[in-house]
């Protein structure tokens, strides 16, 4: 290995919000392995995902481009995609080896994005699951991995019905043991890990679910700005799709099954850690973790109740913020602990890996290279990071509706949203309602004070615009912000012609 190469390891968390660690002050949750990488480097406490779901987050990462750079700027599944670079082949061409393992959540299935090999299970249901083969390959799949009953996108906490030993998160770590064990040693490796846990289903192993379930924890924070809560409490679809479907503000579980759902999800992440802690010990045996470059991130987070909201889509913290930590190699003699304000989104994390590898970033790139910040250098950066999000095909104005139903009843259906985050505020603005909201993101950091009443917004709505203002979809006519345009998953004209994409008509 060349000594200016780093082995490289890419964790990735599915659905952890950014105060999901112990190193973020997180009053139960219990991350010693996670901790370690933000104590022995750099934590960034402005760490975002750009759009926050599954998909589009995961192209972010892997092309190093921003959500409208890309196309992608909501959720839709089966959408082929050809990147002008990926972070795997750019790792490649500087001569790592190079190994996916886990959830990759990118069309066509099996496409290789130029990783050299891949084990893949972006679920515990489903064919051509890796996971599920190794764990028993003469089982039905749904009724082998899915037993538990919990559904793969609500709000349902249980224990796993099945042994610690036998879960995805082990398989991925057992996997990750196994590959370095046998990589090519002439070769500095690159290790993307990619975990499904804490996304639903909420089903720890049985000793993490049973720790938080005995403790009191903290209820869901619901801010000044919320409207109280009116919908129903009890038969809620276990299905998070009946937020988008049937309650105007989302929704709201009595105190048991709420109990039981965060207990769950701080569970999987309590066990995820003690898997890499796993991956840690067998790593600093074989002298390697000295030598590598660990990054860790989550594709986007979890509301959990805050807000009166559950799953992800949502410009507050508890969706668009992640867990954001870099442990340098030792022998850069990097500053340890260091907790940084600067705003950091998923683009970044491919130019940052090249950088560390000494291969040139690719000119598609919307991202920046961390290492100065990571180094403890003084570097100019940017001044606030774009996030936004459309909610899928029935984005946009509903047709129908009462003329004097207020904003909401219009919208049950649509949510698009532009937001602006910098080292302290965010400004988040509805595409579709106009609607403003203004947070002191470092001295409030659940979002419970809503200040746009007391700010000038001028300055950010004009940043906002300068941000729009080249968007086909017309949030912008260059004066000022224009609400109830068609905001769609897809930005025009950038879905793939083979796709067949077209886009609702409202």
């Amino acid at each position: 290995m060349a000594d200016a190469q780093p082995h490289i390891l890419l964790v990735m968390t599915d659905q952890q919000r950014s105060d999901a660690l112990g190193i973020a002050d997180h009053p139960v949750l219990q991350t010693p392995a996670m901790d370690e990488i933000g104590a022995t480097g750099a934590r960034f406490r402005r760490g975002y995902t750009e759009a926050p779901a599954c998909i589009p987050a995961r192209r972010v990462l892997m092309s190093g481009q921003a959500p409208a750079a890309n196309g992608m700027v909501g959720m839709v599944g089966g959408m082929p995609w050809n990147p002008p670079a990926t972070l795997a082949g750019a790792l490649g061409a500087a001569g790592y080896e190079t190994r996916m393992i886990g959830k990759i959540h990118l069309y066509p299935q099996r496409k290789r994005y130029g990783f050299d090999a891949m084990e893949l299970a972006d679920s515990t249901r489903g064919a051509g699951n890796d996971y599920l083969d190794w764990l028993h390959g003469e089982i039905p799949l749904d009724r082998w991995a899915m037993a538990h009953g919990a559904t793969p996108n609500g709000w349902v906490g249980r224990p796993n019905h099945l042994p610690e030993e036998r879960t995805h998160t082990f398989w991925c770590v057992s996997r990750a043991i196994q590959f370095l064990e046998r990589r090519d040693p002439s070769q500095p490796f690159f290790l993307n890990l990619s975990f499904i846990d804490p996304h639903p289903p909420f089903t720890p192993p049985r000793f993490f679910f049973d720790r938080y379930a005995a403790m009191d924890l903290p209820p869901p924070v619901i801010g000044d700005w919320v409207e109280p809560w009116s919908g129903p409490n009890r038969g809620v679809d276990p299905e998070v799709r009946s937020e988008r479907r049937f309650y105007r503000r989302g929704m709201n579980l009595d105190p048991l099954p709420m109990h039981f759902m965060r207990a769950a999800y701080f569970g999987m992440i309590n066990h995820i850690d003690m898997q890499l802690s796993r991956l840690f010990q067998y790593m600093r045996d074989r002298r390697l973790l000295e030598d590598t470059l660990v990054v860790f991130v989550s594709d986007h987070g979890e509301m959990l109740g805050d807000h009166y909201h559950i799953a992800k889509g949502y410009p507050f913290e508890a969706s668009a913020g992640i867990p954001f930590l870099v442990m340098p190699p030792e022998a850069w003699g990097a500053p340890h602990a260091q907790v940084r304000d600067e705003p950091v989104g998923l683009q970044d994390v491919m130019p940052t890996l090249i950088d560390a590898a000494g291969g040139e970033i690719p000119a598609s790139c919307t991202g920046r290279s961390l290492l100065p910040l990571v180094r403890g250098q003084a570097a100019s950066w940017r001044d606030v990071l774009h996030l936004e999000y459309a909610s899928g095909p029935e984005a946009g104005p509903r047709r129908g509706g009462a003329p004097n139903d207020p904003p909401f009843a219009r919208q049950i259906w649509s949510r698009g949203w532009h937001a602006l985050v910098g080292e302290r505020h965010k400004y988040i603005w509805d595409s579709q309602t106009g609607q403003e909201l203004f947070f002191d993101v470092r001295n409030d950091p659940f979002e419970a004070r809503d200040l746009s009443s007391q700010t000038d917004l001028d300055p950010w709505r004009q940043r906002l615009i300068e941000e729009l203002r080249r968007r086909p979809e017309g949030f912008t006519d260059g004066a000022r912000l224009v609400p109830g345009q068609r905001h769609v998953h897809m930005v025009p004209g950038l879905a793939p012609p083979e796709y067949g994409y077209e886009p609702p008509v409202f």
